[in-house]
């Protein structure tokens, strides 16, 4: 199935409108990761939420292929300031992976193969507002920039998007994860400059 997600944007919109406040526009799409970059097959790709009670619901990469695809177009944001619009993105809603997913929890801690961790609210993910990316600008993702499939939160600084994902975990209570963890903000709207703990 291919659509348009309902966050997607045309052109209509000045592009002063759509930078966010202390952020510069790119062309580039910079890689900026902390640790090694992990190359992880898509033969041995796995993705899977557990619940705040220990359920697990895991998909393989063909599983996750055979879900609804999406096509969305997105400007994405990094707390290091740069901005790059209209990014072009195919990939599955996260609706699709917890529409059957009985939880009782309101956050989310988000892992990565390398090890690499971040939080969100659970409504954060949900109605159209996040996806399961393996595509950008018609080509499978690259390992640098999170293949062969990341997460991506677009309201949210880029940090938020954990490359290499590999699963999400529910959580009762909010629980920092790595960025977070070292003084990061813990929620980081772009909009509101939520760069680290004290904005």
């Amino acid at each position: 199935m291919n659509s348009f997600s309902p966050g997607f944007r045309g052109r209509s919109r000045s592009l002063a409108d759509r930078l966010p406040p202390g952020q510069y526009p790119t062309e580039s799409f910079p890689v900026l990761s902390a640790g090694p970059t992990p190359r992880v097959p898509t033969e041995t790709w796995a993705f899977t939420v557990t619940t705040e009670l220990g359920d697990t619901h895991s998909w393989t990469w063909e599983q996750m292929m055979a879900l609804p695809q999406q096509e969305t177009v997105q400007d994405i944001h990094c707390v290091t300031r740069w901005s790059k619009f209209d990014t072009h993105w195919r990939g599955v809603p996260l609706d699709a992976f917890l529409e059957d997913v009985e939880t009782a929890a309101d956050y989310v801690v988000v892992s990565s193969y390398g090890g690499y961790t971040t939080n969100l609210p659970l409504e954060d993910l949900l109605d159209g507002k996040a996806w399961i990316a393996h595509t950008y600008d018609g080509y499978p993702l690259s390992p640098e920039h999170g293949g062969p499939a990341r997460l991506l939160v677009p309201h949210l600084y880029f940090w938020k998007s954990a490359k290499w994902v590999r699963g999400l975990r529910l959580t009762l209570e909010d629980d920092p994860g790595f960025w977070e963890s070292v003084g990061y903000h813990n929620y980081g709207d772009p909009w509101r400059e939520q760069r680290n703990w004290g904005d």
